[in-house]
C-alpha cells in the first residue's frame, strides 16, 4: 500500500523500463495483431473499458482489461476508477512513464492494456440486429472512431468495417470513440458482399450513403412520417423503420460501384447551402439517426 492506500507493487519511475516498453509497443499495429491487445488512453476510455470488463467477470466470462497504469493526480480527480479496476492488475506511474506508454502528445494520467473485442459476423446477426454501421473502406482513425461514436449514440447495435477500412485498435481510432468501442460489437475485416447478402437473408435492409443516390433522406423521412401518421394517400420508398445496414464509404471517393452495387437503395443527404458536400462523420450521424428516429416512432406506435 502507497500513504494514500491504494495497493501497488512499487512505482514505475523508469520510462524506458521493458515493461513500459512492451506497452508502448501496443501503439503499432504489428504488436497489436501479434498480442491482441491494445492501449485504452484518458478517464473516459478506461472507465468504460473497466465498466465492461466487471460486466464479463460478473457473468463468468473473461474480462478485457489486462493492467491498468495511472498517475496519483489522476486516480484524486477520478476516484471512481479505484473501484472499477479491482481484480484488476493495476500500477501507479509517473508522467514521465505515463507519456512513454500513451501515443498522445499529452496524456490524460492513465492507460489500460485492453483485449481485443471484435465480434464475428454470425455472432451479429444472430443477435437480430435493427440497426447496422457498415464502414466500407474508410481509412482514418479519426472518421472510423466517430462513426462508431455516432453509431452508439444512435443506439445502433453493431458496426462492421470491410477488410480495407483502417484498425478500429489504432491509438487515434479509440480516442475518437470516446469510449463507444466498448459499447457495442466491432466486426473487423469483413465482405461487403457477403455483408449484405447476410443482412438481406435476415429481413434487414441495406442502404448506400451517396451523394448521388437516387432517394433523398429528408424526402425520405416525410414519406415515412406521413405514413406513420395514417396519411391515406402516403407511399414510402423505404420503410426506415425497418432493420438497416448502412454503407459508408471511403473518405475520398465514397463507395466504390461494386459496393453501391449490394445495397437496396442508395441515399443522398440532401446539401442546401454551398458546401461540396458533408464529411463522413456528419453524413454518417445523419443517416443512423433517421433510421433511429423512425425506429423509435415506430416502437412507440405499437406500444
Amino acid at each position: 500500500m502507497n500513504e494514500s492506500g491504494r495497493p501497488q507493487d512499487f512505482l514505475l519511475s523508469n520510462p524506458r523500463a521493458d515493461r513500459v516498453r512492451k506497452v508502448a509497443q501496443l501503439a503499432g499495429r504489428p504488436a497489436r495483431l501479434k498480442r491482441r491487445e491494445f492501449l485504452a488512453e484518458g478517464p473516459q476510455a478506461v472507465r468504460e473499458a473497466l465498466a465492461l470488463h466487471q460486466k464479463r467477470v460478473a457473468a463468468g466470462e473473461p474480462g478485457i482489461v489486462l493492467e491498468v497504469y495511472a498517475s496519483e493526480s489522476c486516480l484524486d480527480r477520478h476516484p471512481e476508477l479505484e473501484a472499477l479496476a479491482e481484480g484488476v492488475s493495476a500500477y501507479l506511474a509517473t508522467d514521465d512513464v505515463l507519456a512513454a506508454m500513451a501515443d498522445t502528445v499529452t496524456p490524460q494520467g492513465i492507460v489500460a492494456v485492453c483485449r481485443h473485442l471484435d465480434a464475428t459476423l454470425e455472432e451479429v446477426l444472430d443477435a437480430g440486429p435493427t440497426l447496422v454501421a457498415v464502414l466500407c473502406q474508410v481509412r482514418d482513425p479519426g472518421n472510423a472512431g466517430t462513426v462508431l461514436r455516432a453509431a452508439d449514440a444512435a443506439g445502433a447495435d453493431a458496426v462492421i468495417l470491410t477488410g480495407a477500412s483502417v484498425d478500429i485498435y489504432n491509438p487515434k481510432a479509440v480516442r475518437s470513440t470516446a469510449g463507444s468501442l466498448f459499447h457495442l460489437p466491432v466486426v473487423l475485416g469483413a465482405d461487403v458482399a457477403e455483408v449484405a447478402a447476410r443482412c438481406k437473408e435476415r429481413g434487414i435492409g441495406v442502404l448506400a450513403a451517396d451523394g448521388y443516390g437516387q432517394l433523398n433522406l429528408d424526402v425520405l423521412q416525410d414519406q415515412n412520417a406521413a405514413r406513420r401518421m395514417g396519411a391515406a394517400s402516403a407511399v414510402s420508398d423505404y420503410a426506415l423503420e425497418g432493420p438497416t445496414a448502412w454503407l459508408f464509404g471511403n473518405e475520398a471517393q465514397g463507395l466504390s460501384e461494386e459496393e453501391l452495387a449490394v445495397a437496396d437503395h442508395r441515399v443522398a443527404v440532401p446539401v442546401y447551402g454551398s458546401a461540396e458536400s458533408l464529411n463522413l462523420g456528419t453524413a454518417a450521424t445523419v443517416c443512423l439517426y433517421a433510421s433511429a428516429r423512425a425506429q423509435q416512432a415506430g416502437a412507440k406506435a405499437q406500444d
